[in-house]
């Protein structure tokens, strides 16, 4: 009976803690619930602002890849459109050249209209070369002189012009003018130095200042940049003038050398 009663007094103690822990177990599900709610909302509004932000700015990311796209099409069309009308140009030089009178090899050359700055130095350079060989000298000079001058031109043709300008006017010109005038090719990144170089030299052995002809021309021997060809003329000439090169000549450059060739 003692415990029997006492299972009794206890009971409701019981009772009491059950219903206590299944309210904090409903109330934990509430709370999971609430938050589970909260995170959806949250979800649920950022996907709204991304999809307003596409909707306001997302024509920038669309112009964006047309104009990388168009771009990358323009460029493609513009290198194609470049290699035609330069393999255009080129087969117009051929065939203005298949002339078999110099004239009008240069009358072919005269009427070509290429499009880029370069090709039109190109076809001045052969059409003056033709002129020269026509007879058309002066003609040439005038051709050569007035690209010399061409300040929009890139700087390798204008020098190319006057190199040859120079040439031309070996006779009419004095020494020193031509002297003045490869000078202004030796400058730094100049194309024609080194060719400029041994018109210097010979300018010095014109004017009989050997020495200083063959120091220069020394140089040139050693100069790596020099093609083999000008190495050999170079050192050619200093034997000539009696001096011996400071370089060791390769085989066949010293067998040319000693037979004069």
């Amino acid at each position: 009976m003692a415990a029997l009663d006492d299972r009794r007094m206890c009971d409701p103690w019981q009772r009491a803690g059950a219903a206590l822990r299944g309210a904090e177990a409903r109330k934990g599900e509430r709370v999971s619930q609430s938050d589970s709610f909260i995170e959806e909302v949250t979800e649920e509004v950022r996907r709204d602002r991304l999809f307003a932000l596409m909707r306001r700015y997302g024509w920038i990311a669309i112009l964006a890849i047309v104009l990388l796209v168009g771009g990358a099409a323009w460029n493609e069309w513009r290198k194609a459109n470049a290699e035609r009308a330069a393999q255009e140009t080129g087969d117009a030089m051929i065939a203005a050249l298949q002339a078999d009178d110099p004239a009008e090899r240069a009358r072919a050359l005269s009427a070509l209209e290429p499009e880029s700055a370069g090709a039109r130095a190109v076809a001045t350079l052969l059409e003056a070369g033709e002129q020269v060989e026509a007879g058309e000298q002066e003609a040439a000079v005038a051709a050569l002189e007035e690209m010399s001058e061409r300040s929009e031109l890139p700087l390798v043709y204008r020098q190319l012009a006057l190199f040859k300008l120079l040439g031309l006017q070996a006779d009419s010109l004095s020494a020193e003018e031509r002297r003045e005038g490869y000078e202004s090719l030796i400058g730094p990144g100049s194309e024609l130095r080194i060719l400029a170089e041994e018109q210097l030299a010979l300018i010095d052995v014109e004017t009989g200042a050997t020495d200083d002809a063959i120091e220069r021309l020394q140089e040139i021997a050693q100069n790596e940049e020099a093609t083999a060809g000008l190495r050999r003329r170079a050192s050619q000439l200093i034997v000539a003038l009696g001096g011996e090169p400071e370089t060791p000549v390769r085989d066949n450059d010293a067998m040319a050398v000693t037979n004069g060739g």
